[in-house]
């Protein structure tokens, strides 16, 4: 008997009452508001929040129904927040992240990049389970990846027109000074690790430069000295 009376109270409602007591509700709290929440929830968490844990946050002062009720729903509101939903984003998403990132930063993004960002970016985890690697990801993002022999052959270019700079042949504290300067060079140590595998590595890639250095005609000494 109590279960028909109410559905018949159901029956009863008013729509354009129910309408405007939602609308109220809704106006108690303010959309950037809630996406504050949202992202100081994710901050504690160390990760994007699922219903259950925002809900059982007991710094976060609103209810998850609450920010469904002015987004539409959970995963809408994670997107507004800039919290991509871990198990529902979408490849063309995922890519877009990138993207932002990459305008943020006037830069490619790095695999710490999104470490750095726990909780506000998909993690890097992600890109490599849906894209067989971040820098696959990147590359269907639009940035300038090189890899293999392109990669090699990029890195040994920057060399020769640093050496050119420095007169010399570029030590990796040199790559590194330069790289905060110039930011299209490959880090130190993606040049590095080209080489890790043999002894020497660095010396091996001086070596590279220098030999294409003496095919443009550009005397190298023994001591790496350039011109």
């Amino acid at each position: 008997m109590p279960r028909k009376r109410a559905f018949r109270a159901l029956d009863g409602i008013d729509p354009e009452r129910l309408a405007a007591f939602q609308a109220g509700i809704r106006r108690r709290y303010g959309d950037e508001e809630l996406l504050a929440e949202l992202r100081a929830c994710a901050e504690r968490l160390g990760r994007s929040p699922t219903m259950r844990e925002f809900a059982d946050d007991p710094q976060t002062r609103v209810h998850p129904q609450t920010v469904i009720e002015h987004f539409g729903s959970w995963n809408a509101a994670k997107r507004e927040a800039g919290l991509v939903p871990r198990r529902f984003a979408t490849r063309e998403e995922l890519l877009q992240v990138l993207r932002d990132l990459g305008e943020e930063l006037g830069r490619t993004p790095t695999a710490r990049d999104l470490e750095e960002r726990r909780g506000r970016l998909p993690s890097k985890s992600l890109y490599w389970h849906t894209f067989g690697s971040l820098t696959t990801a990147l590359r269907e993002a639009g940035y300038d990846i090189p890899v293999g022999e392109e990669r090699l052959e990029r890195a040994v270019e920057q060399g020769v027109r640093l050496a050119r700079k420095l007169k010399r042949l570029p030590k990796f504290a040199d790559w590194a000074e330069a790289r905060k300067v110039d930011d299209t060079l490959l880090t130190e140590w993606q040049v590095y690790r080209m080489f890790d595998s043999r002894r020497g590595a660095w010396a091996t890639f001086q070596f590279l430069i220098s030999e294409r250095l003496r095919e443009q005609g550009v005397p190298v000494s023994a001591e790496g000295r350039v011109g």
